[in-house]
Formats: structure tokens, C-alpha cells, sequence
């Protein structure tokens, strides 16, 4: 009996499936606009997102799921759509399915399509790039197209909107069809005798939806939760015996090659003529070359690097100036106080940290999905492979790595792109390994005071030279780590890599946006709560002490500044300093002097150090005030507070030794709360973050303490 929807009463579920680059989320954000969301089904990491469109009179939610060249998982995304369609996912099973497909290479696209068929679920098929098979990639005949795979074949464009009125036809047709009542062999799948006695109880049981996917829930049993159940039933039906066959990757093989065999035919009656892509071979002669195509693409991230570095500061800058002009009329409108300071200092400068990382996440998503558009990542993948596997890393990760020069966070949530779970989290734990943006203000003031200007070699500055080998050090340090978890870490999945390299292709800009606007509000939302939680905490331990500490730290100040006769702005500074030495975070600096002593710190690195938690570039501003230089960005000035500070016993606080051992300790140190946040976010859990906090603030005390010694 076929289910019925009627507006207001139930609401159907569309699942668009398809290989990666065939215009899959492309045709999906034309479908639906902004009405969508990012999600996760239960108990899965893997993220899909979920939209809404109108179908005729009935409103229907739309789920696109991760692009995968087969029913067999060999990935975590591609297992999330195996679980989906066969049902093993709550909620996630769907009435009917839309197979994106790229016209101009079907025949590389109907393996996994003439899989989905198979299943039985009601079933309409989008010729996507409707434009470019128009110009002569391919010529099909749709009528026979579809009588040969018994569905609908509708041709459409995602770019320029070409088909979707006979699409939206078609969808609502095979929903109101929905189910259909599947029949009990596959088509284009002929099970053998043995693969027959198997299925065979579970029909009779009533699981599955067809014979082939009762197979596939027997063969992949031991990595879903709920088909165990089925393999055992199989295996007590059958005796024990005949379940062997099928779980060799013969059995794979020989069901590929069964329906090339069948469709290949059927589809070269259906195509008058396909002419390869003259201009896609031309750009890859040069891009792919074992020689200039690795050149191109360092020059490429180079660029990505310098855009994400450059362009980003400018909005960066003119929201933290937004956020200081509204703490600034929060301040005359409310009275002076604690609610004041913690609205300010607290929630506002909260919020601050959170949007200042918007214009660097937008645009790095922007630039890659330029890319991906065109067409160019799947090459850089390709090239940069080999040699990022020998790291335990993928050749996706290299984009990660080039970006977090920038900000590690847009770098780890590009990582999503990355399907091996082992690959995609050695990734997230090394990347705030790569010296980002935010460190350059500490390198700029320890450099300034440790590193003379002068000339080396008669060319290159001692400075900046000083600045490049941070750099370079930073990307060793990350390929050392990277290779140290491979070799720590279960490898759960076997890894290669396996894509179709696409045609170059306009980039289709609703979909660039829409992806850039999702990925964002994904930040701002999902870290950006953490972030802000962590602020007011950190607020608060700056501002409250125990018992009469501060006001007594405070009245101590001010009579230092009377005999001093210190201005109004050295005042405000002592009074500042005075009274973070006596909050609980000064007692915890305090408290942990002994344990950074041997690095060359007194207490007041160490609450450098704490606040700098929030944000690495905190640290000039804290020094300043520890040292009551007030609020002034003049390096000279701090260099030479710096250079004043002393020990109880008279000795330099700072020295060569010192800023060296600083220097090191901020290259590796994970002092990034909102990274934090979003590693987080990203894995679902708290002990990877833990493990990154862990591991690098381990690798930073010994590195520091080896550096401090060196130098001493």
C-alpha cells in the first residue's frame, strides 16, 4: 500500500545521492536556497546537511548526503550513506531518492546509480551540466535513457537553473508513488545460488528492501550497529556455510564487472556521440605535470595563504574596532562597576573573539570553494597524496597545513573534506603546529629584543631570517607530530585514495556563497558558545581575589603613584597591575612560578602566558600592563621596560636565553581557546582537544627549557 503525504500531515524525504564532482550540492543549494542546515544523524560524526523545498503543494525535506563511487563503504562519509539507504540510521531513511549524475561522464556515474536502483527505492535520475552536454560533451538520447534504467531521466542544469520545473515534476510524481513495492531479485545484479540461500530468511523474516540490499547488509555487517543481527541470521539459516563467497573482494569484483557488462551496451545504443574535453586535457598536461604541477600548486596556496594573511586584517580590524566603540558607550551608558567591566571585558570582548575570526574562516572557505569549483582541488589532492601519506596524512591535508598560517581554525574545519578518520584527525591535532597570524605580535616583540637589525650575508635581514626559521621549524614540527601519531594511532581504515578528476568548469557562485554562509554560521554558533563561555571565566579570574586582596593591592598602588608622582595613565597601569597580581589569576601565576622558573619566567610571564589562553596575541598587551606601559603599541617601549625588569635577586628577567625560551614556547604551545573550541566541534568530544592541549604545551615547556639552556 503506498504511503500518502498531504500537506500538513506528513513530510516526505528526498536523499540526493551521487559521486563526488557530480554537481551534487550544486543542484542541492539551487533546490533549496538558504533554507538548510548542518546536522549529524545519531551516533555520527560525518556531517550532511538537511534543506527544505516546495515540491508542487507539498513541502519536503531535502538531505544531501556525502558523495561516494559505491555502496561498498571504504570511507566514513561512504558508510554514512550506506547505513542511510539501507536503514540503519534513525530517522534518516528517505521515500525517495534523487541520483545526481554528471551527464557528460555517465558511464563512469551508473555503477554506483544501477547500486541505488537495486534497492528499490522510487528513484529519479538528474543529468546534471545540461549546459555542457548542450555544447557537444555528450549527446543522449533521455527517452531511451530512461526506459533502459526504469526511471526518469531528467536533464538539468544547476548552473543556470535549466530542467528543474520537469525535475520538480518528476520528484513529486515518484513521491506520491512512494514506496514502491520492490520486487524480490535485483536487475542488474544477478545473485548466485549460494548469495540466494542467503538472502532467501531474511525476505522471509521480512528484512530489507530488496535481495541485493539484504546482501549488503550480510557482507558489511561488522561495520554497522544493527546488521550483525542479519549476518547471523544468514549464517544459522544457511548452516553455517555458503556466507564465505560473498565477503571476498572477488565477490565485489565480479558484481562490478556484471553490471558494466550489462549497462555499458545499453548505454553506448542510448549515445549518439561524446567528445572528450580538448581544453580540461590541455590544462592537465601542464597542471598534473610530476614537475610544474607541484610548483603551480605551492605557488597556488601561496596565494590562498597571502589572500587569507592580507585581505582578512582589514574587516578584522574594523570589527574589533566595532566591538571597542560599543564597549566604549556600554561604559558612559552604565555606571562604573562590575557589571560595566564584565559586559565590556567579559561578554563583549567574548563576542569580539569570536567575530574576529569570520573575515579569515569566509574567506579561506571562499577561495577553496573557488577552487573546488573549477575543479582544480581534486588535482592538488592527486599531487600532493604520495607524499603527505608517508606523514599519516592525506593529500587534502596539505590545504589544512598551508592555511593554518593564517588561523588554524578555518584550517581544521576544511579538514571535513578529508574521508579517513585517522588522516582527518592527525590533521586537526597538527595543524595549530603551523605558526598562525595571531603569533606574529609575540615573534615581533621577542625578535625585536633578542635578534639585532642587522644584515646577514650582506642581503637578508637577521630578523627576518629569524622570522622564516620560526616558520620553517613550525612545519617540521608538524610533520614530526604527524608521523608520531600515525605511528600511535589504530589505523581503523586501510587508506588510498580514490576520485574522478572533473572538467574545468565556471565556478557556479550561488553555491560558492551558500557553502561560505553555512560554514560560517557553523562557526559562529557551534565554537563560538564555547568561546564566549570561556572568556567570562577568564574574566573573572582577572577581576576577583579573595577576601580584601584587591582593594588592598588597589590602595597600595595608589600610594606608590602619590609618592611617585605619577600621572593619571601610569596610575590607572599600577592600579591595573597591582590588582591582577592580587586576582586569582596572579595567584595562580604565582603558583606556578616554580614550575616556570627553570624556563627563565617569573610570575608575570606566567600570567602572560594564562591570559594569552584567550588569544596568543594577548601577551603583548598583558606585558604592557604588568609592566605599566598602559595601552601603548610602541615595541621600543616595551623593549625597553623588558630590558629594565629584574629578579628579587637582581638579575634580568629578560634576556637572549629568555626571549629565545619564549619564543619556542609560543611556536609550539596550544594557547588558542577558540581552537580548542573547534577541535571540539569537529570531533564531537573532549579528549581530542585535551590530547592537542596536552601534547603540544608538553612539547613547548621541553622545548623552552631546552632552548633556555642552549642559550643561557
Amino acid at each position: 500500500m503506498a504511503k500518502k503525504f498531504s500537506p500538513g500531515l506528513s513530510t516526505p524525504r528526498i536523499a540526493l545521492v551521487g559521486n563526488p564532482n557530480s554537481g551534487k550540492t550544486s543542484l542541492f543549494n539551487k533546490l533549496t536556497g538558504l533554507r538548510q542546515r548542518t546536522g549529524n544523524f545519531p551516533g555520527v560524526t560525518v556531517e550532511h546537511v538537511v534543506g527544505r523545498m516546495r515540491v508542487h503543494d507539498l513541502d519536503v525535506e531535502v538531505t544531501d548526503l556525502p558523495g561516494t563511487y559505491s555502496l561498498h563503504p571504504s570511507s566514513l562519509d561512504e558508510r554514512v550513506v550506506f547505513e542511510a539507504l539501507l536503514g540503519y540510521l534513525p530517522g534518516a531513511e528517505p521515500d525517495v531518492l534523487l541520483y545526481v549524475a554528471d551527464g557528460s561522464k555517465l558511464d563512469k556515474h551508473l555503477l554506483l546509480l544501477t547500486q541505488v536502483l537495486d534497492l528499490h527505492y522510487p528513484t529519479v535520475v538528474a543529468l546534471n551540466f545540461a549546459d555542457e552536454s548542450a555544447e557537444g560533451r555528450a549527446h543522449l538520447d533521455l527517452a531511451e535513457l530512461g526506459e533502459m534504467l526504469g526511471v526518469p531521466v531528467i536533464s538539468v542544469s544547476a548552473r543556470t537553473g535549466q530542467g528543474l520545473p520537469e525535475l520538480t515534476t518528476a520528484l513529486h510524481t515518484a513521491i506520491a508513488a512512494a514506496p514502491a513495492v520492490a520486487p524480490a531479485e535485483s536487475n542488474w545484479f544477478a545473485l548466485s545460488g549460494q548469495e540466494r540461500d542467503i538472502v532467501r530468511p531474511l525476505r522471509e523474516r521480512g528484512y530489507g528492501r530488496s535481495d541485493f540490499a539484504r546482501l549488503l547488509s550480510v557482507h558489511h555487517a561488522d561495520e554497522t550497529q544493527l546488521a550483525p543481527a542479519l549476518k547471523a541470521a544468514a549464517i544459522g539459516a544457511a548452516g553455517g556455510a555458503g556466507i564465505v563467497p560473498w565477503l571476498s573482494m572477488g565477490s565485489q569484483v565480479r558484481e562490478t564487472m556484471q553490471r558494466y557488462d550489462r549497462f555499458l551496451p545499453k548505454l553506448r545504443a542510448a549515445r549518439e556521440s561524446s567528445d572528450g574535453d580538448r581544453l580540461t586535457d590541455r590544462l592537465d598536461a601542464v597542471l598534473t605535470h610530476p614537475v610544474a604541477g607541484p610548483l603551480i600548486f605551492l605557488l597556488i596556496l601561496l596565494l590562498v595563504f597571502q589572500a587569507i594573511f592580507v585581505w582578512s586584517a582589514v574587516p578584522a580590524d574594523l570589527i574589533e574596532a566595532a566591538f571597542a566603540k560599543t564597549g566604549g558607550f556600554v561604559r558612559t551608558v552604565l555606571p562604573k562597576g562590575y557589571l560595566a567591566d564584565f559586559l565590556v571585558d567579559g561578554v563583549i570582548a567574548g563576542l569580539a573573539g569570536i567575530m574576529v575570526f569570520v573575515p579569515p574562516i569566509a574567506l579561506l572557505f571562499l577561495l577553496l570553494g573557488i577552487l573546488e569549483e573549477v575543479g582544480y582541488m581534486a588535482r592538488a589532492v592527486f599531487l600532493s597524496d604520495r607524499l603527505m601519506q608517508r606523514f599519516g596524512l592525506n593529500g587534502r591535508s596539505l590545504v589544512a597545513l598551508a592555511s593554518s598560517g593564517a588561523c588554524a581554525i578555518p584550517a581544521i574545519m576544511s579538514t571535513r573534506t578529508i574521508a579517513n578518520p585517522k588522516e582527518r584527525l592527525i590533521t586537526i591535532l597538527v595543524s595549530p603546529l603551523i605558526s598562525c597570524s595571531a603569533r606574529i605580535p609575540v615573534y615581533a616583540i621577542l625578535i625585536g629584543f633578542a635578534v639585532p637589525a642587522v644584515t646577514v650575508w650582506g642581503v637578508f635581514n637577521a630578523q627576518a631570517l629569524t622570522f622564516v626559521g620560526i616558520y620553517l621549524l613550525s612545519a617540521l614540527s608538524a610533520l614530526v607530530a604527524a608521523l608520531a601519531f600515525k605511528l600511535i594511532l589504530p589505523n581503523a581504515e586501510q587508506s588510498y585514495l580514490m576520485m574522478e578528476l572533473p572538467i574545468y568548469r565556471m565556478p557556479v557562485w550561488r553555491n560558492v556563497f551558500t557553502t561560505v554562509w553555512v560554514k560560517t554560521k557553523s562557526f559562529i554558533i557551534g565554537a563560538g558558545k564555547i568561546i564566549l563561555a570561556i572568556s567570562m571565566v577568564l574574566w573573572v579570574a582577572a577581576s576577583f581575589g579573595p577576601g580584601a586582596a584587591m582593594a588592598d593591592a588597589e590602595a597600595a598602588a595608589i600610594q606608590q603613584a602619590e609618592r611617585a608622582q605619577a600621572d593619571r595613565s601610569t596610575t590607572e597601569d599600577l592600579i591595573a597591575n597591582a590588582r591582577l597580581e592580587a586576582s586569582y589569576a596572579g595567584i595562580v601565576g604565582r603558583t606556578i612560578e616554580p614550575a616556570i622558573r627553570p624556563l627563565g619566567y617569573d610570575w608575570k610571564i606566567g600570567i602572560a602566558l594564562l591570559s594569552s589562553f584567550a588569544a596568543r596575541e594577548v601577551f603583548v598587551g598583558t606585558i604592557a600592563t604588568l609592566y605599566a606601559i598602559g595601552s601603548s603599541d610602541d615595541e621600543v617601549l616595551i623593549t625597553e621596560r623588558l630590558a629594565e625588569a629584574r629578579h628579587p635577586d637582581g638579575t634580568a628577567v629578560y634576556t637572549a636565553a629568555t626571549a629565545a625560551s619564549l619564543i619556542v614556547f609560543y611556536l609550539f604551545a596550544m594557547q588558542c581557546m577558540s581552537t580548542l573550541a573547534i577541535t571540539r566541534q569537529e570531533t564531537g568530544t573532549w579528549k581530542w582537544p585535551a590530547v592537542q592541549f596536552g601534547y603540544m604545551t608538553v612539547l613547548a615547556y621541553f622545548g623552552a627549557l631546552l632552548t633556555f639552556r642552549l642559550f643561557s
